[in-house]
């Protein structure tokens, strides 16, 4: 049995630079919403390929701010894949709309485009495609359903930073893109998230949004030349992120590129030993989209193993190997089974993708030695409980 320190499932890239960044906002003694945040807001959007920028606490911020920009409201019908996180969905709930939950690809976990084509009605007010484990969803088909009807496309890319989808930036497919940098995200400021757009009137409504609702920086009071008078223009929210955690991930930025290019060199390495092995099927996203590599999954083949996927991730966790599963599908949990009347067979394609579906550690501090004990200990597991008749053959 492999052995060796704990493995953990995921873990931030973290530097000399990225201590320096913070230590240096924490000199300056501004630490909340500032000059950095402005700066964070100018680069990401740089390098995501979008006009305009509006840094916030989290993805889920993000996802809520620009649902009521775009202008979703009580009573609408939101189309969300259900093989995605908690938030997706639930910040339709807090404008009193209702996400329709669809199933996906069995090939790649993103958003199925003929289940969306079935789930339009008149009161689809947006689609909130999820960029599943770093990979783009199918953009053009999706976008190419929306716009006749005037359907919003507002993209859940918190795992997709960065990728390209045919030869474009993840942030300049969809209307509004939204982006997660949570501790363990593919750039990371701790907690936080953003969303960008090619809408001015959009992204200053998110702004606004953003801090309680104010028309002008806050910030700005306290600068030199600074007035103290403000205007509340809506009831909005405290969503905005501070200097800290915009100096972090500047530092961050600067090495995204890198990062992605260690998470790629592991994948690779996984796919070279997993390939091949009957009893543990990857997943093959289509060659037109670069891949962030936030997540690695495998799914059993249960008819040539003599355990299921909890036994095997109780068998990894023995080896000292931490995992995870994405996701347990929403229309499986009790809110949405209870308000909509969903069932695990409602979504097929979702549900069996759940009961097969593991996912590894992928990030880019992992040691080539980690990488080889995850490749080990799979490969141990898999091969000492295959059935007799996958032997045989």
């Amino acid at each position: 049995m492999t052995s060796g320190p704990f493995i953990p499932f995921a873990l931030p890239d973290l530097t000399s630079a990225e201590s320096d960044a913070v230590l240096e906002v924490l000199r300056r003694g501004w630490i909340t919403t500032g000059p950095r945040a402005k700066e964070f807001e100018r680069r990401f959007a740089g390098a995501v390929g979008a006009p305009h920028c509006v840094a916030v606490s989290s993805c889920t911020a993000a996802l809520h701010l620009a649902l009521e920009a775009v202008g979703v409201r009580p009573g609408d019908e939101v189309i969300v894949p259900t093989m995605t996180f908690a938030a997706s969905a639930e910040v339709v709930r807090y404008l009193g709309a209702v996400p329709v939950l669809v199933d996906v690809n069995a090939s790649d976990h993103n958003v199925a485009v003929p289940a969306i084509e079935r789930a339009i009605t008149p009161r689809t007010r947006a689609i909130v495609p999820v960029h599943f484990g770093g990979v783009p969803a199918d953009m053009d088909e999706i976008v190419a359903l929306a716009r006749p009807r005037g359907i919003v496309v507002v993209a859940d890319a918190a795992h997709a930073f960065p990728s390209e989808y045919r030869g474009r930036n993840v942030g300049a497919l969809a209307d509004v893109t939204c982006f997660s940098f949570y501790a363990t995200k593919t750039l990371t400021t701790g907690e936080g998230g953003a969303a960008v757009t090619s809408r001015a009137e959009w992204a200053d409504r998110m702004r606004i949004m953003s801090l309680h609702g104010i028309s002008r920086d806050a910030w700005k009071r306290y600068m030199e030349g600074g007035s103290w008078y403000y205007e509340i223009v809506a009831p909005g929210f405290k969503y905005n992120l501070g200097d800290i955690a915009a100096a972090l991930g500047l530092a961050q930025l600067a090495r995204a590129e890198a990062m992605r290019a260690r998470r790629e060199a592991i994948a690779r390495r996984y796919d070279a030993a997993f390939a091949g092995r009957e009893a543990l099927e990857l997943l093959a996203p289509a060659p037109d989209r670069t891949n962030a590599h936030h997540l690695y999954v495998i799914k059993l083949a249960p008819h040539l193993l003599d355990i299921d996927r909890n036994r095997f991730i109780e068998e990894l966790t023995a080896r000292g190997v931490g995992v995870s599963v994405h996701f347990i599908p929403l229309h499986e949990h009790p809110y949405y089974r209870e308000t909509f009347g969903y069932r695990p067979e409602s979504l097929p394609v979702a549900h069996d993708a759940y009961l097969r579906s593991i996912s590894l550690p992928i990030y880019s501090a992992m040691t080539d030695e980690q990488v080889e004990r995850v490749v080990e200990a799979v490969l141990e597991i898999a091969d000492g409980h295959l059935r007799a008749s996958a032997t045989a053959r």
